[in-house]
């Protein structure tokens, strides 16, 4: 397995990593019911994505990168912040639209800086697209 494979691999793996840990982050200051019922929903489909990510990379000896834990404090501080003016769900579902748009763009990004990776980890990284997309969209909803 080349190089652009395994780190573009490594970077979907810390992107599902990164979005699970932000939902589960907001998840406990939803007070819709059907809000919660879709985070968890996206919860379970990023760590599938997760999941398939660290199975390819351990096929090749590889192992997953974890998000730094700088960048972790500061996804977290910055959430924190944002839901202390407001904590409504319709701020809950914009964060997690601006969570999903960085996603798209980061990702897409890395598919064209590894452009040739291998086939099924560019299917990957496009399936990390969709779910963001497709995310972003059902949270449309509740803004």
């Amino acid at each position: 397995m080349d190089a652009n494979t395994i780190e573009l691999l490594k970077e979907c793996n810390k992107g599902c990593k990164m979005a699970v840990e932000s939902m589960k982050q907001v998840k406990c200051k939803i007070k819709n019911p059907e809000f919660k019922e879709l985070i968890n929903k996206y919860i379970k489909k990023h760590r599938d994505l997760e999941d398939k990510s660290s199975e390819l990379l351990d096929e090749y000896g590889k192992c997953e990168n974890e998000p730094g834990m700088m960048t972790e404090a500061f996804s977290w501080m910055t959430t924190e912040m944002k839901l202390m003016m407001d904590d409504g769900d319709g701020r809950i579902a914009k964060l997690m639209m601006d969570g999903c748009s960085m996603s798209i763009q980061s990702v897409s990004e890395y598919i064209n800086k590894y452009g040739d990776a291998s086939e099924e980890s560019k299917k990957l990284a496009y399936k990390l697209v969709d779910l963001a997309e497709e995310f972003m969209k059902d949270l449309k909803e509740y803004v």
